[in-house]
């Protein structure tokens, strides 16, 4: 789905739905001279398919897009603020949108709910009773975005509760961005240990020795200005806008770098500011700088820019915000910017637990490996004597069959053969096998 730039107005008031939290921008290069030509590439930016990496985030898309259609919902969304949002007073004006408008919300919201039916019988098909009673909860939790009790039609209640849910779990994506980086962090040094281990102890020393001259290279890098000083902000004006740093105008800057013409800087656009000072630390050609670790930086860099600038915490930088944040003395005397390879993401004790935690699961998979390879072994000793069993019903079959071909005089053959098998009847068995010996004779 394409988002033009009237569009982005409904998302920033829902604390910026439409900002990306996974898709990091590029840097815009362009010159002064460009700045005022290039509609058409403002265009094409603004229409950038962005992902809100919630995992219903194309239901809210869909329904943000249908609202907008309606000129009623339209017009007061233009007037609206946060707060007529947050209360819930944008979504009572749900009830005078158009009947189409309606119509095609609560084909939306049945599509959504036959969507979530599906992934809750997958979930129920795959986890074992016991799992799923411990994580029950989160199943139902993938319903809060909607009136489950109401399943058939969108109503105000829809509306907000996919408002409240986004907000909430926007708000709390960064934090969990922030322990994903952390436990991606304790993987690499466990990893890192375990190779150690399987090394003997001239080529553990050399490679230990090694790592630790690729750590120190990444270390040695130019001093990285603080995102959102004068210093920062001047170094893109000269660098990426191709203007003189003495000349620099907060207000311009501000206009340069608001690509969709909406007059706010949104978190996609915060982000592409801090470009060339995270080009100072890692380079993807270099085995020593990690991408994953340049992320979680940029991430910081936003943070912090949106904790000093974004004053009525809307997840957008306004016009006046950003004029106001020149004017504070952090502004041109900043604390030195402290990079990730400056600070530990995590403790002792936390890798502990980590690795701990991985050991568990590493005995639980084992003992799965077990009970299937037991499951298994016990499948092909019934497979054998199911096959032993077919076998002889087979070869009984063929003897039934044999029998019921022969033909109808081998019962007599077979009887007279009996009788000459059996002992002569009326005393003829009396008889002696050898004529008597030394019998008189008559003459």
């Amino acid at each position: 789905m394409k988002w033009k730039p009237g569009r982005l107005r409904l998302l920033p008031l829902l604390l910026l739905l439409s900002v990306s939290v996974r898709v990091h921008c590029v840097p815009i290069e362009r010159d002064a001279a460009a700045a005022t030509g290039e509609q058409d590439n403002k265009e094409g930016v603004a229409e950038e398919n962005v992902d809100t990496g919630l995992y219903y985030d194309r239901y809210l898309r869909e329904v943000i897009e249908v609202l907008e259609t309606d000129p009623h919902f339209r017009e007061k969304l233009q007037t609206a603020n946060t707060e007529d949002i947050k209360n819930g007073r944008l979504s009572k004006e749900l009830d005078l949108v158009g009947h189409h408008v309606r119509t095609r919300l609560d084909e939306l919201k049945r599509q959504e709910v036959s969507r979530l039916r599906m992934l809750l019988k997958a979930k129920l098909d795959s986890t074992s009773v016991q799992t799923l009673q411990m994580d029950h909860a989160s199943l139902l939790k993938q319903f809060e975005h909607l009136d489950p009790h109401n399943q058939n039609t969108f109503e105000a209640k829809d509306l907000e509760l996919l408002i409240s849910t986004a907000t909430k779990d926007l708000e709390n994506y960064d934090a969990e961005r922030h322990e994903e980086f952390k436990r991606y962090e304790m993987l690499k040094e466990h990893e890192r240990r375990e190779y150690l281990k399987g090394l003997d102890q001239e080529k553990r020393e050399q490679e230990e020795k090694r790592l630790q001259e690729l750590k120190e290279k990444h270390r040695q890098h130019p001093k990285v200005n603080a995102p959102g000083s004068v210093d920062q902000l001047r170094e893109v004006w000269e660098a990426t806008d191709g203007l003189d740093p003495q000349e620099f105008n907060p207000k311009t800057f501000f206009k340069l770098h608001d690509t969709n013409e909406d007059n706010f800087l949104d978190e996609q656009e915060l982000e592409a500011l801090f470009t060339k000072e995270l080009e100072k630390v890692y380079d993807p050609k270099n085995e020593e700088d990690d991408m994953m670790e340049m992320e979680e930086e940029r991430l910081r860099m936003r943070e912090h820019v949106m904790k000093n600038v974004d004053t009525n915490q809307d997840r957008l930088v306004s016009l006046d915000e950003f004029l106001r944040s020149t004017q504070k003395k952090d502004f041109s005397n900043p604390k030195e910017w402290e990079t990730l390879d400056r600070r530990p993401s995590y403790t002792d004790e936390e890798l502990q637990r980590f690795e701990e935690e991985l050991r568990q699961k590493e005995e639980e998979l084992s003992r799965r490996r077990e009970n299937l390879q037991q499951e298994q072994q016990l499948l092909q000793e019934r497979s054998k004597a199911l096959e032993l069993q077919r076998k002889e019903y087979q070869q009984a079959v063929m003897e039934i069959s044999k029998r019921q071909k022969e033909p109808e005089a081998a019962p007599a053959e077979s009887l007279n053969q009996a009788a000459a098998d059996q002992p002569a009847a009326d005393g003829q068995n009396l008889l002696p096998a050898e004529p008597p010996q030394n019998l008189p004779v008559h003459t």
